[in-house]
């Protein structure tokens, strides 16, 4: 055989067969494995392999899960196709004596865990399973890599319900035991970790049933000291992997959230764990929920997260079932998270700003260039939608990218849509307008160029996600409102950004129901949105009644509706969009016609002038003037107001019709309204407010209107 013909000195290494199992998961008939490469899957996990070799070996049982599940939907029939193919062999390895095999089977059932618990969790319920691990203990006495890895599965057993009785009285005492020793670092992390998993887990199971849960082997406070300790000092990765992850768990507490923020140099630390770049460092598909940086950002968004917005409907009902659990436990163990004073928003501010002046966002969107993971990515939106509630944050949130880290995360969540995609609402779950919702409120506060930066495109591709989440039966009430908001400063960009929000799928129709809105904040938001679309958009201006069209006298009239209601900001913008409307002549006609129907439309307009001048139509059915509340008004109301009456005169085409509103508005005491504001002129002659005032008189009086002055 010639040398060219010899195969490669690597060809049978771990990798090599990993490999080759990889370019067979692309082939749909693939099912199972070849004796060799069960063996070398088996053995991938080893902690004496390179990272490469565990992630490869993460990715081939990934495949190998996932196309048992695809093939057998159910899990009655799924979970034993899978652990027919593994189970024995694993079982073997951890029963037998020799360490290596041990190992290998033990650190594989972890890697199962990962992939699919439920799979793995079928393994270590069999009968005698949990014996053989206490075997494992006297056979291996000295053994630090066996110990480990069977804090490792204890571990993972411990995060969910069904294995969590894998755990023994016998295994809890050791794990209390390994997690207080001081020579071993690395151990100590590990079993800590599998007590806190079974500490909440177990809090959990008493809750669901109903009953009191056990007092935990170490207190919250002294495992959270022990973690960190771990993270600031431990020079092993292994070692402070597993503290973070321990901390994470811990850190939904108010308490440990309180002390973890107050240490500036833990802080420091935790966020180092975060690669600034790259390829830094490798996080395989099954450690990716286990990695010291998916920790960190559980961490980060634990410490800085707000207690739930609640409505009145939902905080009644969160009342109630706080009852009817202090009704079946005891009033130790019905106390809520959400009832800690450490908890409450001044806390939560105050954590936040430690987080960002130690150096928070830097980490945070570092994560989002390192990570593919959309666990990571989701955790980073959740985080800085908890910082950027506080505005005096906004600024240094800007400057270290965020703003860039949340439209990666949204870019992910809202593909950019296709043609096919039209009159389609994508389907986007709750959490998934964290991201949206975060970026909106950057949005809100500052300008356009600060957040997206001088790229027109960046601003167009966020419209999409804006729009659906004003649209989306998903999302809130406040995520409706800020993304309106965000829509309003972003359509005063330029006539072709208002465009293309007037033309985003459903938006308009939404946002016209919405200004109908009882919420007074709502109701204000999509009102300013349209008023700058009229200004802005050719389409909108035509559709509100810039052209003569089915709809335009109504949506007119409920533009004059909101010029009369109780609230200074919502009057300005209804006001400015009549203000733009009536510049045209199928807009005037339209008020002229809803003016001879109700009467409404020139007291409205009048009362923008002067409140305390222009008799209300009540007042002319006998309601006495004192009676009426008088609605406030400002310099930007009467500009508006007088701009509106001008054009609205003015635009009146028809001879009796303009005598008609003539008579009208000198009824409704207009006249001697707009002769006070052009008096209150005469100081100043460069007012706005001068030239269209005095057109308009002028206009009344040449359709014989007498003026009082």
């Amino acid at each position: 055989m010639s040398s060219a013909d010899a195969p490669s000195p690597s060809a049978s290494t771990p990798d090599a067969v990993l490999d080759a199992i990889l370019k067979k998961t692309r082939d749909k008939a693939w099912l199972s494995f070849a004796p060799d490469e069960l063996s070398t899957l088996l053995s991938a996990f080893s902690p004496a392999l390179p990272v490469t070799t565990h992630t490869k070996g993460y990715l081939v049982l990934s495949a190998f899960c996932q196309r048992r599940r695809t093939e057998l939907p159910k899990d009655d029939e799924a979970i034993p196709a899978i652990c027919r193919a593994v189970e024995m062999p694993v079982v073997a390895a951890i029963a037998d004596t020799d360490e290596s095999e041990v190992l290998k089977g033990l650190t594989f059932l972890c890697a199962l865990f990962d992939v699919d618990h439920p799979s793995a969790t079928s393994i270590v319920l069999r009968d005698g399973f949990t014996e053989v691990i206490v075997d494992a203990f006297d056979f291996f006495p000295k053994s630090r890599r066996i110990h480990l890895a069977i804090a490792h599965l204890l571990g993972r057993a411990a995060g969910h319900k069904t294995s969590r009785a894998l755990v023994s009285t016998d295994h809890k005492a050791w794990l209390e035991n390994k997690s207080r020793q001081t020579q071993d670092a690395g151990l100590r992390a590990a079993a800590a970790v599998a007590m806190v998993k079974l500490a909440r887990g177990a809090s959990a199971d008493a809750v669901e049933a109903g009953a009191a849960a056990d007092p935990p082997a170490m207190e919250d406070a002294e495992l959270a000291r022990m973690m960190k300790s771990l993270v600031l000092d431990s020079a092993e990765s292994s070692s402070v992997a597993d503290a973070v992850e321990a901390l994470a768990f811990m850190s939904s507490t108010p308490s440990v959230k309180d002390m973890l923020s107050k240490d500036s140099a833990f802080l420091s630390r935790l966020f180092s764990l975060i690669p600034r770049r790259k390829g830094a460092a490798i996080e395989s598909l099954g450690d990716a929920t286990s990695s010291p940086l998916y920790g960190t950002v559980i961490i980060i968004s634990n410490i800085s997260v707000y207690r739930p917005r609640l409505s009145a409907e939902e905080a009644q009902m969160a009342k109630l079932k706080r009852m009817a659990k202090a009704a079946k436990t005891s009033s130790e163990s019905s106390t809520q998270p959400d009832d800690d004073p450490l908890d409450d928003d001044e806390h939560v501010k105050t954590r936040g700003e430690r987080l960002v002046k130690g150096g928070v966002m830097e980490a945070l969107t570092s994560a989002v260039r390192v990570s593919d993971s959309r666990a990571v990515h989701m955790l980073v939106g959740k985080a800085i939608l908890s910082l950027v509630e506080d505005k005096s944050n906004r600024g240094k949130i800007l400057q270290a990218g965020g703003a860039k880290a949340l439209q990666t995360i949204i870019q992910e969540i809202v593909p950019a849509a296709k043609a096919s995609d039209a009159g389609k609402t994508p389907q986007i779950d709750k959490e998934d307008f964290e991201p949206i919702q975060a970026l909106a409120k950057l949005s809100i506060t500052a300008a356009p160029v600060q957040v997206f930066g001088p790229n027109q495109g960046a601003i167009h591709d966020i419209i999409r996600p804006f729009s659906l989440m004003v649209i989306h039966p998903n999302s809130t009430l406040l995520q409706r409102f800020e993304a309106m908001m965000a829509l309003t400063n972003l359509s005063s960009q330029s006539p072709e950004v208002a465009d293309r929000i007037a033309r985003a799928d459903g938006l308009t129709n939404k946002v016209e129901l919405l200004m109908l809105e009882d919420h007074a904040l709502v109701r204000r938001a999509a009102t300013e949105l349209v008023c700058n679309l009229v200004a802005g958009s050719e389409e909108v201006f035509n559709k509100w009644g810039g052209e003569k069209n089915s709809s335009s006298k109504s949506k007119l009239q409920v533009l004059v509706a909101l010029c009369d209601i109780d609230d200074t900001p919502t009057r300005l913008a209804a006001s400015g969009a009549l203000a733009s409307l009536t510049a045209s002549p199928d807009a005037c006609a339209s008020l002229a016609e809803l003016q001879r129907e109700r009467h409404r439309i020139l007291p409205i307009l009048g009362q923008l002038i002067d409140p305390s001048v222009v008799a209300r139509p009540e007042a002319d059915e006998g309601v006495d003037d004192d009676d009426t509340e008088e609605l406030q008004t400002d310099p930007g109301l009467v500009h508006r107001g007088v701009v509106c009456v001008r054009n609205f005169f003015v635009g009146i085409q028809n001879k009796a019709l303009q005598m008609e509103v003539a008579s009208d508005a000198n009824h409704a005491g207009l006249a001697h309204a707009l002769v006070a504001v052009v008096k209150s002129c005469a100081q100043d002659t460069s007012s706005p407010l001068l030239r269209p005032a005095a057109e308009t008189l002028k206009w009344l009086l040449e359709h014989g209107v007498e003026l009082t002055v």
